[in-house]
């Protein structure tokens, strides 16, 4: 018990006995002040900590205790630049940073001596190289037409974007450096559910407008959708596409919030919000309650934009929710221009821990689901499909596009692009690189024209190496990558190609009398074009 005490106590009464002994002292040498005044302060620090009740620690570890704290809140710093493996994605690699960095720096990417990775565990993939290796097609000329045939201004897009991020999420020169390198690329930049702030518009950059459930810059007073405002935003030539937002990956069916000390005067005008309060995003539209309404209010946001190409991004959740959709298209003979499919492995700058670990689907699946059920009701070859969450590099671009994807974005590689260390700050205002931030100081670290660069050749070699890749593999155009390009290895001894591991329906399957597939035969009794809700109950 002794013992104990002691060890408890040790740094608090040594404080006491060192304050008293500098202060005897003092008189003597006037320089014994400042021992006087430090451990002094040490002294009443540990008094509060024995009197204070929300810490039990420094209640029973008077100064001492205090360490906790401060080893707690550099840990993800040492964590980070000590401790972490090359290969240990939480949530990024260091060898993956690494990758973005000198390719937005357009330094040398390539590396000694071989390969890093576990080739013989069981998940790597890889892409099966050709006898004979064509010559590698100009990267420029990887675009995908995006627009239906209700769609007046068709668009082309490259095959590797910036995907959405929110000013006020993102500080005003990560967006001027994001857009200018978009400008200069000849890629698009997805605004994010914020809306169009003046700083996407400085450089005129390709826009991607994403209208979430909030309706931002295009919302009445009490939230709700306001077409007048929509259509005098929509009609700016420098906005591309019209993106409504269902879903997020990282926090599917929660809709979203920035703080109120992040919605300054400019945010708030932005947005169309109350400066200072909580700018909220509710997790559903208020524009539509059942799928045949949601292709409504597609072909309104197509009139009102003069025509242009107009479609939805979303999580896959309920996949019976998705082929109502894809039955409310059907029924109405209204379709989307395309489909954007997150993955619950996306990012964002804040989330509950519960739904980013455990709600949602992964990309992979559930882009394979959109595309297989647009192939069996027939409508593949009429819809585009992009893909987001957690894509980076050449081979992650490769491996969605052999599961159905016509083109990737990407977040997290553009901001760590811009200069993002990956210090999971975002939600805290206090970002060390001003690249998620509306801190004043903090942002004018981010020079806009030197990171726009960055964004620039991330890009440029990023779809450089694709069209490497592909060279290899026996190819000349994204296109023409197949499933049966792809490989997985299944266990120690046996690797399989995408296109024995995945199934895939055939066209117009699912319009068949008999559909072959019994999960896709389930969700299909399951859906109804008038409800996202289940059509019936099946037994449990």
């Amino acid at each position: 018990m002794k013992s104990s005490l002691f060890s408890r106590y040790t740094c608090f009464v040594l404080s006491i006995l060192l304050a008293l002994a500098s202060l005897a002292l003092s008189p003597q040498q006037p320089w014994f002040w400042l021992p006087t005044i430090l451990f002094g302060c040490l002294s009443a620090l540990g008094i509060y900590d024995l009197t204070q009740q929300r810490h039990a620690i420094c209640r029973n570890y008077p100064i001492i205790g205090r360490l906790r704290f401060f080893f707690e809140f550099i840990r993800p710093e040492i964590r980070q630049y000590l401790l972490e493996e090359d290969n240990a994605q939480i949530p990024f690699s260091r060898t993956q940073r690494t990758l973005v960095y000198r390719r937005a720096k357009n330094e040398m990417g390539d590396k000694p001596f071989g390969t890093q990775l576990d080739v013989y565990q069981t998940g790597y993939e890889c892409i099966g190289h050709s006898m004979r290796p064509v010559t590698a097609s100009d990267p420029t000329s990887f675009r995908v037409a995006i627009g239906g045939p209700d769609c007046r201004q068709p668009y082309s897009a490259s095959i590797f974007n910036i995907s959405a991020m929110s000013f006020g999420a993102l500080s005003a020169n990560a967006i001027r450096a994001l857009n200018l390198g978009a400008a200069k690329g000849n890629f698009y930049h997805d605004t994010g559910e914020g809306s169009i702030s003046r700083y996407h518009r400085e450089h005129g950059g390709d826009l991607v407008w994403e209208l979430g459930s909030g309706y931002f810059g295009c919302r009445t007073a009490d939230g709700h959708f306001d077409p007048q405002r929509f259509a005098e935003q929509a009609k700016s030539p420098q906005v591309k596409m019209i993106e409504i937002k269902l879903s997020q990956g990282a926090k599917p069916g929660h809709g979203g919030i920035l703080p109120a000390k992040k919605v300054d005067a400019e945010i708030a005008a932005t947005r169309g919000v109350p400066e200072g309060e909580d700018c909220i995003s509710p997790a559903s539209h208020s524009a539509f309650t059942t799928p045949v309404e949601m292709m409504h209010f597609i072909q309104q946001l197509r009139e009102l934009s003069g025509g242009k190409p107009v479609g939805f991004k979303l999580c896959i959740g309920h996949p019976w929710e998705f082929v109502a959709i894809a039955k409310a298209m059907l029924h109405t003979q209204i379709l989307p221009d395309f489909i954007v499919v997150d993955g619950k492995e996306g990012g964002t700058g804040a989330a509950p821990l519960e739904l980013s670990n455990y709600m949602g689907m992964p990309l992979r699946e559930g882009l394979l689901f959109v595309h297989n059920t647009l192939v069996g009701c027939g409508l593949r070859d009429k819809v585009r499909v992009g893909a987001s969450g957690k894509i980076i590099s050449a081979f992650d671009i490769a491996s969605v596009l052999v599961l159905g994807a016509d083109w990737v974005n990407s977040a997290r590689g553009f901001m760590f692009a811009v200069g993002c260390i990956q210090s999971q700050s975002c939600h805290t205002n206090h970002c060390p690189t001003g690249v998620a931030t509306q801190d004043p100081l903090r942002q004018k670290a981010l020079v806009v024209p030197n990171k726009a660069e960055r964004v620039y050749h991330f890009h440029q070699n990023t779809v450089k190496a694709l069209a490497e890749m592909l060279a290899a593999a026996g190819v000349s155009r994204p296109e023409q990558l197949t499933s049966h390009h792809m490989l997985r290895r299944i266990t120690s001894t046996e690797i399989k190609v995408y296109a024995d591991i995945y199934y895939y329906l055939e066209p117009g399957a699912l319009l068949e009398e008999e559909i072959k597939s019994d999960f896709y035969a389930r969700m299909w009794r399951m859906a109804t074009p008038n409800s996202f809700d289940q059509a019936i109950s099946l037994p449990a």
